[in-house]
């Protein structure tokens, strides 16, 4: 038994970082075989292009003293070259930024992860939503949302996903989704901080040829998107356009809601026994589902039997 738990382990470890890249063929020249090394330890290499984000930039023009190159926001550079420096007491690894042929300069690797982005598309999708303004805004609107969701409920004017839950169970299975991915999410950052980082400057939607977490993450992101649609498609059936439009406003701010609820409590370990907890009721409701074997012919409502539909009161043989 302590040999298979610790098999288990060796595989859950392995399966949450990146492989180090094989530098053992000769084939490889003395420059290629550096590239690869910075991108296993650096997660970034040569010619790997990025966009500063900060106000401004300053690079400093080594070996040259007092001399100084200023970028804006949005300016683009390509990692030129790495240098070392022991005795800086900030930072020892430097990088060097070239923005055209004549305006390069050395920047420390801090400074570089705090004020560049990744070009790439997904990568800058990733920055902004990690934004910590924009986080604050998705938590004042989910609240404002919310709460005005919240009193229409009360009034017995909206349906509400899980308390006056429409005929489905996409609605309770997106917000479950949304949660386990937010757990994955915040795990990652806690447990393997490298394997994200590097995702984040190789960023990809193919969940295959990454570390199994990664992997995981991303099908559950392709997952939540196919769920969402068939959310949509359910609640436009079952439900007026007014109705269901007010019911997706409520349902995404309970996504939200859940997002930054396990993001939060997950570093202290709470967010674990929260998401059995949600796995549990979901599963308490699947049962429940299960057992209503009839449909109504006019409303689509699960029926336990046949007879009169308490929803539109159709009768159905």
């Amino acid at each position: 038994m302590a040999i298979l738990v610790n098999i288990l382990l060796v595989f859950l470890l392995t399966a949450c970082h990146y492989p180090r890249p094989d530098l053992s063929s000769e084939a490889l020249s003395a420059k290629t075989k550096d590239s690869l090394t910075y991108l296993y330890e650096r997660h970034y290499t040569y010619n790997t292009n990025l966009e500063v984000q900060a106000d401004s930039v300053v690079l400093e023009r080594l070996p040259i003293k007092d001399s100084y190159l200023t970028l804006h926001k949005d300016d683009r550079v390509v990692v030129a070259e790495f240098a070392v420096h022991p005795t800086d007491s900030v930072d020892s690894i430097w990088v060097k930024l070239a923005h055209s042929q004549e305006e390069q300069g050395w920047i420390r690797e801090k400074e570089l992860i705090r004020s560049f982005v990744p070009t790439d598309s997904i990568s800058q999708f990733i920055y902004l939503f990690s934004d910590t303004h924009a986080s604050y805004f998705v938590i004042i609107f989910a609240l404002f949302v919310g709460a005005y969701l919240f009193r229409a409920f009360r009034r017995k004017q909206l349906q509400l996903v899980y308390f006056n839950d429409i005929n489905s169970l996409y609605p309770l299975l997106l917000c479950l989704l949304m949660a386990f991915s937010a757990t994955l999410y915040e795990s990652m950052q806690v447990f393997t901080p490298d394997t994200w980082r590097h995702f984040y400057f190789n960023a990809t939607l193919s969940p295959f040829k990454v570390p199994f977490v990664l992997s995981v993450f991303l099908l559950s992101i392709w997952c939540i998107i196919v769920l969402l649609l068939a959310v949509i498609d359910e609640l436009f059936r079952q439900l007026t356009p007014a109705a269901a439009v007010f019911y997706l406003l409520g349902l995404m701010s309970c996504c939200i809601f859940c997002y930054f609820f396990f993001i939060l409590t997950t570093p202290i370990y709470i967010g674990y026994l929260f998401l059995v907890c949600f796995a549990w009721v979901f599963v308490k409701r699947l049962r429940s589902y299960k057992r209503h074997r009839y449909s109504c012919g006019n409303c689509d409502t699960k029926l336990r039997e046949k007879g009169v539909c308490p929803h539109c009161g159709a009768i159905n043989e």
